[in-house]
């Protein structure tokens, strides 16, 4: 962590409807309206009654089957007595009086046999829940590939197949990283209630549904119910749906370039912020969701980092797509996800280029004019060239939605990854280059134009600051791209970015607000809270709780009353989010440096110490601790504390 006047200490943040038969137009509500959250969960089958189509097209989904019961009807691995050996230890998946198990290596290295609980997923994998006495459920990391066996699938394999993970590892499947209900549960069914006793450190999870249902994209249903319940006289307005999914902008097409335009912008940003919910690398820190407003208001959401995206904005690890849709092009220009995907079957609203050229002119690009290469093959079609995949999970293909040209010039330049040579591996992306400006000519900077910046300032090299400052300021750049050189301006804080980072704080976008938020980390409490103060009372808590917590250092007497009150009032929101991640390590983690900020010594040491409790090998727990003890002045502990963690 950067700093100026105070030590450093390390922060780890925890890293991803009903209705009726009458034939009203569905309205959307205010997601904050007493309405919506007021209303209760009903559960999926009390909207089956009334919207019939719309369950058709979503049984068999990958919503609907995202977790079931482990009965005969959805396992679809061999549990035929079938054996898999991994890191030397073989294990058996067989099945006693309609009880499916599995006999693998447990905590202790010894093997077990433990019953399957719950299927995980479907398609082109299938993983298993296993459930143990203290309310954890575990995600077996040998997975059923259910691909056909002519694809490759139809076995048993590895999640990590090049390494040799046994217990202890922190990646083994009764590690933490393999928990379902810290890591997974939210975004599998509906309603879900993650229900962790910290003192017990026991889990009591419950949910409505236990697959992804109506209200877990609709929002809680009991109001819309009552409507529907009404006689229909007495009945006027539609209540209680949260959000409306059906992308029905009314798009209009410009004939000059052959694109798509919007004159009356809809509200996709909503309906994306709401599927970002669980189709984005994010970490959770409140369970009281509201439909239809900011993500960050309970999540908080991943920029485009090292180790997750290339420097050019594309995916590297498993991100899935909100981070790339945001930017895009097709999301600056009011595109939503309902536009390509039925909300309900989850399939593409037409198949192959259609879904594409449903706004983008077939007669100006679905032409080898336009595309180079043989029409009605596979690299002819739009998403080879615009959204290249990538494999996670071993058989998993993802495509990136970050919609961008191909751009091997950058490939030479930053060894970035192009779509051209995903196909092209006998060549180089100098010959891929050279073949795009022959095409098309040597300007293509397409819409993401941050190569340059996320580049420089990875490799630590003297331009970063410049070329961040640009993207920082460019308002035409997507504000998950300006939010990231914000952050990163953090690093490199002078009289020349203080005020760049600074404006970022009255952003409308609150991704791009909470990080200029961050990004002041390394102020002095005192010097920043005429700049944080106001943002304690920002309408979204993802941006108020981090302000609190830079703000954790001022001594309370050095503020009058009013500002005292509002102060202690975030700072109880910042508590209560982290102690929602206490089942994690870095939950108490981020406890103990608030503490210590606050010179509550007492509470950090205890914060500390249970971080360890549930990792030993936790090490920020033992660095944080020591920093705190030698603020303490109590040098014999440091020494002490930092011998334990070695």
């Amino acid at each position: 962590m950067k700093t100026t006047s105070i030590e450093a200490i390390v922060v780890v943040a925890v890293l991803l409807m009903p209705g009726c038969d009458r034939q009203q137009p569905m309205q959307t509500t205010d997601a904050g309206s007493a309405a919506s959250v007021e209303a209760e969960y009903v559960g999926g089958v009390v909207c089956t009654g009334c919207h019939r189509d719309q369950t058709s097209l979503w049984l068999g989904s990958h919503h609907d089957l995202a977790m079931q019961s482990a009965d005969v009807a959805h396992l679809l691995g061999d549990f035929n007595n079938e054996e898999f050996v991994y890191a030397g230890i073989t294990s058996t998946f067989h099945e006693s009086d309609g009880t499916y198990f599995v006999r693998t290596d447990g905590p202790d290295g010894e093997l077990h046999d433990y019953a399957i609980g719950y299927t995980f997923g479907a398609d082109p994998l299938q993983q298993y829940l296993i459930e143990f006495p203290d309310g954890r459920l575990q995600a077996l990391s040998i997975a059923w590939d259910t691909r056909p066996a002519e694809e490759g699938g139809q076995r048993w394999f590895h999640l990590h197949p090049n390494e040799e993970i046994v217990a202890g590892d922190e990646l083994h499947w009764t590690a933490a990283g393999y928990n379902w209900n810290f890591r997974c549960a939210e975004c599998h069914s509906t309603n879900l209630r993650k229900g962790y006793d910290a003192e017990t450190d026991t889990y009591r999870t419950t949910w409505t549904d236990i697959n992804v249902g109506c209200e877990a994209c609709h929002g809680p249903g009991s109001s819309h119910v009552a409507w529907a319940e009404e006689p229909e006289e007495t009945s006027v307005t539609r209540k209680g749906l949260v959000v409306r999914l059906d992308g029905a902008g009314n798009w209009e097409r410009d004939l000059t370039s052959g694109n798509a335009w919007l004159p009356v912008p809809q509200r996709g940003a909503d309906e994306t912020e709401l599927c970002g919910r669980c189709h984005a690398r994010r970490s959770q820190f409140s369970e009281n969701y509201v439909h239809g407003e900011p993500l960050l208001d309970t999540h908080r959401v991943q920029l485009l980092d090292p180790g997750m995206y290339h420097a050019d904005g594309q995916i590297l690890d498993e991100v899935y797509v909100y981070g790339s849709f945001r930017q895009s092009r097709m999301y600056a220009a009011g595109v939503t996800c309902s536009d390509c995907h039925d909300p309900h079957s989850l399939k593409l609203r037409v198949e192959g280029d259609g879904v594409c050229l449903q706004c983008h002119s077939a007669e100006r690009f679905a032409t080898p004019e336009h595309h180079h290469h043989e029409a009605g093959t596979d690299a002819s079609l739009c998403v080879s060239c615009h959204m290249p995949q990538r494999t996670y999970m071993v058989v998993d293909p993802r495509r990136d939605h970050s919609f961008r040209i191909p751009r091997p010039d950058l490939s030479v330049e930053y060894a970035t990854p192009n779509a051209c040579n995903d196909c092209h591996e006998d060549e180089d992306a100098v010959w891929a280059a050279a073949a795009i400006e022959n095409w098309y000519g040597p300007e293509r900077k397409g819409f993401q134009d941050y190569t340059h910046a996320l580049f420089a300032v990875r490799n630590a090299l003297p331009e970063s600051r410049g070329l961040l400052v640009e993207v920082a300021t460019d308002t035409s750049a997507s504000a998950i791209a300006r939010a990231t050189a914000i952050q990163e301006l953090g690093n490199q804080l002078d009289r020349a970015t203080f005020g760049i980072v600074a404006s970022g704080l009255q952003a409308e976008d609150p991704i791009v607000r909470r990080a200029a938020v961050s990004a002041l980390e390394s102020v002095e409490p005192s010097m920043g809270v005429g700049l944080l103060f106001p943002l304690l009372d920002d309408p979204v808590r993802g941006v108020r709780i981090e302000a609190a917590r830079l703000l954790a250092g001022i001594p309370p007497g050095d503020l009058e009353r009013p500002m005292l009150d509002t102060i202690e009032r975030v700072m109880n929101e910042y508590i209560e989010a982290e102690r929602f991640n206490t089942d994690h390590p870095s939950g108490w983690l981020n406890l103990g440096n608030f503490y210590t900020a606050r010179q509550d010594y007492d509470e950090a040491g205890t914060a500390f110490d249970n971080a360890l409790k549930l990792d030993p090998t936790f090490v920020p727990a033992y660095v944080n601790r020591a920093e705190m003890e030698r603020r303490r002045g109590n040098e014999g502990a440091v020494e002490e504390i930092l011998l334990a963690g070695l």
